[in-house]
């Protein structure tokens, strides 16, 4: 309860605001989506995470969840980890990270995962498919989320089954993105729209 109630003042107070593609009842996350990949960018700071989890408060976004590497789960601040969302990952693991998470919404009937295309907060030359691969074999639709720094607009799309290959669906997910102006510009997706064509 508390939690909330602070991520709630904190947004009120940035000053962010959602704008979605569909129609979202007041103070909830679409009840036809318990089970989504959520791609969020450009990631280009640190403040990105901390708007995320504002806005998982005000939606509000149930069982949303993030991947982190198993080791954090270990130490002291594990319970962090935990209580927060975060689903650990074995990264050195015979089986591969696609197949983990899979696995989680197998098990889940209830699993929203929000991550990063980019995967890292540097400038990128091209997006990583993991989140695609994910979704098609987890057999769950993907929403786009477009942080825009900028206008402190926080963009959804409409819910969305994964195509055929990914590179059906990338011209739409690149054009998303281009549009929207990270907490720095210059990490971006902006110079990705000639993939877009």
């Amino acid at each position: 309860m508390f939690s909330r109630a602070f991520w709630k003042l904190y947004w009120k107070l940035a000053g962010w605001k959602v704008k979605t593609a569909w129609q979202v009842p007041k103070d909830a996350w679409p009840g036809t989506l318990r089970q989504a990949i959520i791609a969020v960018a450009p990631h280009t700071s640190g403040w990105d995470v901390v708007t995320g989890m504002a806005a998982r408060a005000v939606m509000p976004i149930p069982n949303a969840h993030y991947l982190a590497k198993k080791e954090l789960f270990d130490g002291p601040f594990g319970w962090f980890f935990k209580a927060s969302g975060g689903v650990p990952v074995d990264r050195g693991a015979s089986t591969n990270l696609v197949d983990q998470v899979v696995e989680h919404f197998k098990t889940n009937s209830d699993f929203v995962l929000a991550l990063s295309p980019e995967g890292t907060r540097k400038r990128v030359d091209r997006l990583k498919t993991g989140f695609w691969h994910i979704a098609k074999l987890a057999q769950v639709p993907i929403v786009l989320a477009g942080l825009d720094f900028k206008h402190k607009l926080l963009h959804f799309s409409e819910p969305f089954v994964p195509g055929d290959t990914p590179e059906h669906d990338w011209p739409k997910i690149i054009r998303f993105f281009a549009a929207m102006e990270g907490k720095h510009p210059e990490n971006g997706l902006a110079h990705l729209q000639n993939q877009a064509q």
